[in-house]
């Protein structure tokens, strides 16, 4: 009897703890559902853009020679006119005393002729030479002026390329990358530059637009001109996701619409006066704009699968499908603006979607609804019941 009374004890205990283990296991088939709807919204349309100084300016040798030194290193700040490499000079300083020296000699032979000029006149007023030999002195005297200035044009070109030996910045800016050192031989025609210098306290950034955007912005203010007076200021993101602390200003349109991609490049304008920005840099244009029917959903309602963003959407017999969409890439941590894949008046999910599967039937509630459920799951937990327990 002690034996049966004690199986029959054990079968009600398995039996209760089973119920209850039921009950912890039984999920919700509650989910929030939201409307869409659209509304007016502030929005950002991004653009890929390429940044480049106001000049980059190429470097380059107007002399042939070894650089014997470098001046300046990667990444300096120069201003306009400040040496930045040395060629060997030896041989242009030879040339420059060799035209100097040719200089003189041309001096003393018009000197000497100019002598025999005088003298030649004199003997042809008391007719002792003939006008022959007078004109021939005097040709000879213009022979040796025309040698005197073909010899002070060489000592000029001779002194350019010893000048040319140091080779100075063009303008303020910040030295690019330096292929050479010293000891290498490099000239004009050298397939790289010495270096690219780029005035970067100001920095423009290039970005497309498509034609039709181009055209509707156009039409709405009355020309090219006007669009861009009328245009807001821009902003900067950069490579690391940061949005630059400056805002710039879309200064020009390229009248060329490219025929490969039908777009149309445009330039904005940033100041760059703590040099954060380089030449050659990456990012993309914020363009601010106005939307009257924008949908925005939270990002709760959102999940990822292979790159690719989908929501649950609710059908009329309550049971939810994937739908995939596209959403504006920038957003504020909350909530994403959709860009296609949902309409306005369709019901979606907006929390809880990792539990769902698609096809799955749900009951809808609201979100307000949702919440206090389960503010009273937790109140229940603290009060030590089960979920479901009165």
């Amino acid at each position: 009897m002690k034996k049966i009374a004690l199986w029959v004890l054990t079968a009600v205990v398995l039996t209760g703890c089973g119920s209850k283990s039921k009950q912890m296991g039984e999920a919700s088939n509650d989910f929030a559902v939201e409307t869409v709807q659209t509304t007016s919204a502030d929005l950002k349309t991004s653009y890929p853009a390429t940044i480049k100084g106001m000049q980059d300016i190429e470097i380059r040798p107007k002399v042939s020679g070894y650089l014997v030194k470098l001046l300046v290193d990667e990444g300096s700040t120069v201003r306009k006119g400040q040496p930045l490499f040395l060629i060997d000079s030896e041989q242009y300083r030879a040339a420059v005393k060799a035209a100097q020296a040719q200089i003189r000699v041309c001096r003393a032979n018009i000197a000497t002729q100019k002598l025999t000029v005088e003298n030649k006149r004199m003997l042809f007023k008391q007719n002792i030479i003939s006008s022959y030999d007078l004109k021939m002195a005097e040709n000879t005297l213009a022979s040796y002026e025309a040698q005197l200035a073909s010899a002070e044009a060489q000592l000029q070109s001779a002194q350019d390329n010893l000048r040319w030996c140091t080779v100075t910045s063009p303008a303020d800016g910040v030295v690019g990358s330096i292929p050479y050192r010293v000891g290498s031989l490099v000239s004009a025609q050298s397939a790289d530059p010495l270096t690219t210098v780029s005035n970067i306290s100001k920095m423009y950034v290039y970005f497309s637009m498509t034609e039709k955007q181009l055209l509707a912005l156009t039409r709405e203010a009355g020309g090219v001109n006007a669009a861009i007076k009328k245009m807001p200021a821009v902003s900067l993101l950069l490579s690391d996701g940061s949005t630059y602390s400056q805002s710039g200003t879309i200064s020009t349109v390229s009248g060329v619409i490219d025929s490969s991609t039908g777009s149309v490049q445009m330039r904005a304008t940033f100041d760059n006066a703590q040099h954060i920005l380089r030449s050659g840099g990456t990012g993309s244009i914020l363009v601010p704009t106005h939307s009257n029917d924008a949908i925005i959903v939270p990002q709760s309602a959102t999940f990822d699968v292979q790159d690719k963003k989908f929501v649950y959407v609710l059908n009329n017999d309550k049971t939810v499908a994937t739908r995939e969409i596209t959403v504006l890439p920038q957003n504020d941590g909350q909530t994403y603006v959709i860009a296609s894949g949902l309409r306005s008046g369709e019901r979606i999910v907006v929390d809880g979607v990792n539990q769902l599967k698609n096809g799955q039937k749900i009951n809808p509630i609201t979100l307000a609804q949702l919440r206090a459920n389960q503010k009273k799951e937790q109140q229940a937990m603290k009060d030590g019941k089960m979920p479901g327990e009165k």
